[in-house]
């Protein structure tokens, strides 16, 4: 998908109403500071509309970005910060909660982990969530030039047998410096999109 036109539309917080839209959306989850913000920049071809920071725990709302009026990023909170109190983290679970089960038109989440590093409980309880919620996420091993090519396979069955993945789920190796996983990222959002489009033409006859 070639992008045209981009727009921050919908910033909700712990207390704001989900937007009930009509338009496919793909959910970006991942703990704090592990690329989600540069990921979808790097995916929009904008270098900054997505606040990036390295202080973690930055994105503390649900953001939606309508990407050329046919679909939305969603940004969720970033988990797993320590310096904010249990009770703000407790919020952000719950918000995150009420919107993986309140959305009628998400269709895709990609969970974001840092290659470098084994999975810990947070990410291994976003997995859950997801797939309680019904949902099969992709997941985005980012930060992969901080490791050498030769060490990528083993760290991405780390990943999987760490999450415990359902068989057959991609995961994707990804860097913002050289963009590799870019095109293989948007090949899936391009497939779930043209899914969604299909779906929407049924229940319109």
């Amino acid at each position: 998908m070639k992008i045209k036109s981009v727009n921050l539309e919908t910033v909700c917080g712990i207390t704001s109403k989900m937007p009930e839209n009509d338009k496919l959306e793909v959910a970006f989850a991942g703990r704090s500071n592990v690329g989600k913000s540069t990921l979808i920049n790097g995916l929009m071809n904008r270098k900054s509309l997505a606040r990036t920071s390295s202080q973690p725990g930055k994105t503390q709302t649900v953001n939606f970005y309508n990407i050329n009026d046919l679909l939305y990023f969603v940004d969720l909170p970033g988990y797993g910060y320590a310096k904010v109190s249990q009770q703000t983290v407790e919020k952000w679970g719950k918000m995150i909660n009420r919107y993986l089960d309140g959305s009628k038109v998400l269709r895709l989440i990609f969970l974001l982990v840092d290659i470098r590093h084994k999975p810990n409980q947070n990410d291994l309880q976003m997995y859950e969530w997801c797939t309680h919620y019904g949902f099969n996420p992709i997941i985005i091993a980012t930060k992969a030039d901080k490791i050498k090519r030769s060490q990528k396979a083993k760290q991405i069955k780390q990943i999987k047998e760490t999450l415990q993945v359902v068989e057959g789920t991609p995961v994707i190796p990804y860097s913002s410096m050289t963009k590799e996983g870019r095109e293989e990222i948007w090949e899936y959002i391009d497939m779930v999109y043209e899914g969604f489009s299909q779906e929407q033409d049924l229940q319109s006859e």
